[in-house]
């Protein structure tokens, strides 16, 4: 009997591919526990890193755009710039830079600043350091005779928004200067035209809304005669005495509790003995009850014809001793000391020569030159001496230190200042006010 076939079909344990291949399909259907696949941790790994990138860019572009701000600057006195020792390099390096803490006052008497038209500076300096000031005097006014009248020119100048700038930045008195150039004939001798007079400088006073004026007449009477010739010397002085009382019964439109005030222009000794053309004690007494202050004017020492200081201390305490007397105390408050803003670049050579220049130039000079400043002592001045052309110049220039010296003698006597004019230095002279 024949063999049987053996059964052909495998077992379900053969390794059989298509068996094998169905059961890795059903396995690959159930649901998966392990991690992420790595793919995907790459794209995050990557996009955490990205924004890792952006937020440190971020910082950096805002640390970039936004320095560290300066440290402020100090005033001079605490930068030790105000000693006798200073050097052209100094004057430099920080004649423009000044203390941030503009409102704060080291001169705490009265200060009277002169602004010039022709020197536009001084404007922006008033609007800048109003708190210095007490009393601010644009030079606009002049009083002419034009035939038998009396005019007030000048009002072209007057500037109004500026006015306006001060009295909001501050509470500076506008007091402008006019000068008196009318014929004394007209002014002093004939009563109706001296009333004329008086009432064209309180009608402008109200109008433009004035604290009062600075008058400057005394150097014009001295020119004319006046002031030698004891009747029309008398008149003057009356003049001055009518106008300080008119103004007196008039109160100031923008500070209603004060009456309009009048300050007085007044030259400083020249001579041991008194002429009639100084102002003396006896003027000052005389005076004293219908003006608000006097303007003493000690500068302009030295000239081109005698090259020297612009006001040498010793001759301002001789100045200052001589007006005030044995009294000083009495009147010293009613003083505004002199002092200049300016300098003067004088020739020394034959035939002399020179005049006066302003800060833009002393700094130009020292640019240029380079010179060693020496300190006088007798006249706590600093000058120089330079070569222009095989000539010599000797220039002389106010320093903090010899601004700080006249502070102090002003300070002892109890006088307030007067500044010949606040465009014409340097930026850093305010600190010491």
């Amino acid at each position: 009997m024949p063999a049987k076939r053996r059964d052909r079909r495998k077992p379900a344990s053969s390794t059989d591919p298509v068996q094998s291949d169905r059961a890795a399909r059903a396995e690959s259907s159930k649901p998966s526990k392990t991690h992420l696949p790595l793919t995907h941790l790459r794209v995050l790994f990557l996009f955490v890193l990205f924004l890792s990138s952006i937020s440190l860019l971020v910082i950096y572009l805002y640390s970039s755009s936004s320095p560290v701000p300066p440290a402020p600057v100090l005033s001079v006195y605490d930068r030790g710039l105000v000693r006798p020792d200073t050097s052209y390099r100094d004057i430099l390096a920080e004649n423009g830079r000044v203390s941030e803490i503009r409102s704060y006052r080291h001169f705490l008497n009265p200060v009277l600043a002169y602004v010039t038209p022709w020197n536009s500076k001084g404007y922006d300096m008033a609007k800048l350091f109003n708190s210095k000031f007490t009393h601010i005097s644009p030079v606009w006014y002049q009083l002419k005779s034009e035939g038998k009248k009396l005019i007030l020119q000048g009002q072209h100048d007057v500037d109004l928004g500026w006015i306006s700038e001060l009295r909001k930045g501050g509470n500076s008195l506008v007091v402008p200067r006019v000068l008196l150039e009318a014929s004394p004939a007209e002014v002093l001798v004939k009563k109706k035209q001296l009333s004329n007079a008086i009432d064209l400088i309180i009608k402008e006073c109200r109008e433009i809304g004035f604290d009062g004026i600075v008058l400057e007449s005394w150097s014009s009477w001295a020119a004319y005669g006046v002031l030698n010739d004891p009747e029309l010397r008398t008149m003057a002085l009356n003049f001055i005495k009518q106008l300080g009382e008119a103004m007196h019964s008039v109160n100031s439109g923008p500070n209603p509790s004060q009456h309009l005030q009048l300050i007085l222009v007044i030259s400083p000794v020249r001579s041991e003995k008194l002429s009639g053309y100084d102002f003396g004690p006896g003027d000052l007494k005389q005076l004293a009850d219908s003006v608000d202050g006097f303007s003493l004017m000690t500068y302009d020492f030295s000239g081109p014809q005698k090259p020297g200081p612009n006001a040498p201390v010793e001759w301002i305490k001789y100045c200052l001793g001589v007006l005030l007397g044995d009294n000083g105390d009495e009147h010293a408050h009613m003083i505004f000391l002199g002092i200049n803003f300016y300098g003067n670049d004088f020739v020394i050579a034959e035939g002399l020569g020179g005049g006066p220049i302003i800060g833009r130039d002393f700094i130009s000079i020292l640019e240029k030159h380079k010179p060693a400043l020496l300190w006088e002592e007798r006249s706590s001045e600093h000058y120089f001496f330079y070569m222009h052309d095989n000539v010599k110049h000797a220039v002389f220039f106010p320093t903090l230190m010899s601004i700080s010296v006249r502070l102090e003698e002003a300070r002892a006597w109890g006088t307030g200042l007067s500044i010949w004019e606040i465009g014409q230095g340097l930026d850093y002279f305010f600190d010491l006010l």
